[in-house]
């Protein structure tokens, strides 16, 4: 090739290497995300359960972070008040005990099994010795009971609930009504609205048990299911 031929090639391929390359955006991009696609791209990703768990922290702290810049101090303010609201539930916990699930209907006092006062307060002071202070504070409102029966204060009765026992041993022991509601309604919480008795509760029915022990009747009054 002549000399001048040669000199117009290359100086032809040089102007071709400064022509920028047109390549069309949608052709690009799909090369793109196909490329993207591809397995060995994405071993280290985190599957859809720590996907799901990240994005509920991150909605979190969106709502703390909002909640610090609303509260005065900051952060600090956020974790008193959050402190604060912890120790309260607790505190209401610790007084009212377990919260009532549903109200139950009372059912019978005794069962078919028939105990006297003195069995009913073995079992009471055998349960309150391991800490059973539920079981404990049921078998001392059934001594009470049983002991006001055997009084001839009450009658014996199948299927008498505790509020009845108490209204009627009231009539009786006027000075002790209130106590003896307070006690029944002890008795039905702890049976049967899912309450937890304690060391507390139970000493005022043993209290209560004792006291009637020591108390006289008064005879002027009619006790149910005897003659006037």
């Amino acid at each position: 090739m002549p000399m001048g031929d040669r000199v117009a090639v290359r100086a032809l391929l040089r102007a071709g290497d400064d022509v920028p390359v047109d390549t069309p955006r949608v052709p690009a991009r799909e090369a793109a995300e196909r490329e993207l696609s591809r397995p060995m791209y994405h071993e280290n990703d985190p599957n859809l359960l720590q996907r799901a768990i990240d994005r509920f922290w991150e909605w979190i702290g969106g709502l703390f972070d909002a909640a610090s810049d609303a509260a005065p101090g900051g952060a600090l303010g956020i974790a008193v008040i959050v402190l604060a609201v912890l120790a309260l539930i607790a505190a209401l916990w610790w007084r009212l005990g377990t919260p009532r699930r549903t109200a139950a209907t009372a059912e019978a006092l005794f069962d078919t099994s028939a105990r006297s006062a003195a069995e009913h307060r073995t079992a009471a002071e055998q349960h309150a010795a391991a800490g059973r202070w539920n079981d404990a504070l049921q078998e001392r409102m059934r001594a009470i009971v049983r002991a006001l029966e055997e009084r001839a204060l009450l009658d014996p009765r199948p299927g008498r609930t505790a509020d009845e026992a108490a209204a009627e041993a009231g009539r009786s022991l006027p000075d002790h009504a209130d106590r003896l509601r307070a006690a029944s309604r002890e008795f039905d919480d702890v049976a049967y609205g899912g309450r937890t008795a304690d060391h507390q509760a139970y000493q005022r029915l043993r209290d209560l048990d004792q006291e009637l022990e020591r108390t006289k009747p008064r005879l002027n009054d009619t006790v149910p299911g005897t003659a006037p």
